[in-house]
């Protein structure tokens, strides 16, 4: 067998086997984070497993005393863990390590927090920063230590009403029981909120730790503490959302199937996802509102695994002249935006009322999305630190239902990743990395994208890169949630899918022998 055949066999193995482990998994594959397992030192000592959740915030700490990052990413992380080992320095039996990371976390946040930082467009980070900055300056008042400063573009005053609130009885929305914790103290046994299943609170292992309270977590029947060990990894750490079942499942099955690869999906997977939808759409994971961007997903995946479904619950989102991801909300997304695009488009096929309705929103979000290009020829987007996340996002779309004038935009797309290629054929925003790569070469060799002699090589490179660097290299956190974290079966898709396109596209695969591919 050649090696392009070798591949292709061992990828439909691969494929098969991640499919199935997905379908037989609750919970989901996502990195662990350090803003949340410091929430739960902080908040839940009596919680068993605490040992490692403590070591596991030493190891994660970098040499200059932060945690996280690149960029100003490191804000919030570095504010959990360092609150996390302050509190835990007062318990008895603290290890010494802890004092000394503690004071590391302290000198580094003094330092970041003078300048003029710019905070990234996280979940709830205008409530987490003033609320960690407050927790910390009670610790460094009490060791008469001078006191951090709060960043701008926070909003304390808001955090203050919304704790007065939910002490005196006031239910929260729905949205903000994934950043429960924020609350403090008040939000321990609110009478509000009832945990999904009877074990998880807003989608997070920190919202319901600070739900139960730290005397309820030593009583292991309970299903919440059950929910709490079982989301923890050996190491330690917890990941910042789960159950995130529909969200992984979604993007899973559709990247798989829009990139071409017959991919055998199990019955249960199928129903599970219309499962998922109520007359607002689809939620990403328990406990968690629906949302345009999961909807979108997921109907745009059923279309594609010839189970299609009305796309009528994406008009609950509609604005003037885009989709909003909730009701209310601060910024739109790009990316959301183009997988709504996608979802129309795939159902376009289907008899539906009210046609023109659709056909005239495919039509506003082509404009919407091309006004949002950005100079350069990419796409920014608020659920990715990446642009080429984003811009795989709205250029896919946009070659697929985007007509002519989505096809401007995807030239400049083009001539963007062509020119922002790095000389490794990696891509990406700080390093390149296999993650931003994947969605460069899946751009570049996406239907309806002009295949040119320097595309060809481009998608090449890129590709020989994914083949020669080590795919069991841990995949830098990109997404945007209240830390950034990996999807870890997303991005394993997603670098498949790009191989998959690679070998199978002709003029690409011919390249993709030692004495070609760096021509």
């Amino acid at each position: 067998m050649s090696s392009r055949g070798s591949w292709l066999a061992n990828a439909n193995e691969t494929v098969t086997a991640l499919v199935a482990d997905m379908a037989a998994d609750p919970w989901g594959r996502f990195s662990p984070s350090v803003y949340e397992t410091g929430r739960i030192v902080a908040l839940t000592p009596s919680l068993p497993g605490h040992a490692e959740r403590v070591g596991f915030l030493l190891r994660e700490q970098h040499g200059d005393g932060r945690w996280g990052g690149p960029g100003d990413y490191d804000i919030v992380p570095t504010l959990s863990a360092t609150h996390a080992l302050l509190t835990e320095t007062s318990r008895p039996g603290a290890h010494p390590e802890v004092a000394r990371a503690a004071e590391r976390g302290v000198r580094a946040l003094a330092d970041r927090l003078r300048l003029n930082t710019l905070l990234p467009d996280t979940v709830a980070i205008e409530l987490m920063v003033p609320g960690l900055v407050d927790d910390i300056n009670a610790h460094l008042e009490r060791l008469g230590r001078p006191p951090l400063t709060s960043p701008k573009g926070t909003y304390a005053d808001l955090l203050a009403q919304l704790r007065t609130a939910v002490s005196q009885g006031h239910p929260l929305p729905e949205k903000l029981l994934h950043s429960l914790e924020v609350v403090g103290a008040p939000a321990q046994s609110a009478p509000f909120v009832k945990p999904v299943h009877g074990r998880v609170v807003g989608c997070s292992p920190a919202a319901t730790a600070v739900w139960l309270g730290d005397e309820a977590v030593r009583d292991e029947r309970n299903p919440c503490v059950r929910y709490l060990r079982a989301v923890q990894e050996p190491g330690g750490g917890v990941p910042v959302a789960a159950p995130l079942a529909l969200f992984e499942r979604s993007w899973v099955l559709s990247t798989l199937v829009s990139a071409g690869l017959d991919v055998r999906v199990p019955r249960e997977l199928v129903d599970g996802l219309h499962a998922a939808f109520s007359p607002e759409g689809a939620a990403g994971g328990d406990g968690l509102p629906p949302d345009v961007d999961d909807t979108a997903t997921a109907l745009y995946a059923l279309a594609l695994l010839g189970s299609p479904r009305s796309p009528e619950s994406l008009w609950h989102y509609e604005a003037d002249d885009h989709f909003r991801c909730f009701p209310e909300e601060r910024t739109p997304s790009t990316s959301a935006n183009a997988h709504v695009l996608q979802a129309i488009g795939a159902s376009l096929g289907l008899d539906l009322p009210d046609r023109e309705r659709y056909v005239a929103a495919a039509k506003t979000l082509t404009r919407w999305l091309g006004e949002r290009q950005d100079a350069d020829g990419g796409w920014h987007d608020k659920w990715h630190a990446s642009p080429f996340y984003a811009t795989a996002c709205c250029a896919t779309a946009l070659a697929e239902y985007g007509g002519a004038d989505g096809n401007k935009a995807v030239r400049r797309a083009v001539d963007w990743l062509l020119a922002t290629q790095r000389k490794d054929g990696s891509w990406g925003r700080w390093n390149g990395t296999r993650e931003e790569t994947a969605y460069a070469v899946k751009t570049l060799l996406h239907q309806g994208v002009p295949t040119t002699e320097a595309t060809v090589r481009a998608a090449a490179r890129g590709a020989a890169h994914l083949l020669t660097t080590d795919g069991d290299t841990t995949h830098p956190p990109l997404w945007h949630d209240k830390d950034l974290y990996t999807p870890l079966r997303i991005v394993e898709v997603e670098i498949i899918a790009a191989l998959y396109l690679a070998h199978t596209t002709a003029a690409v695969a011919a390249r993709l022998t030692e004495d070609r591919v760096g021509v």
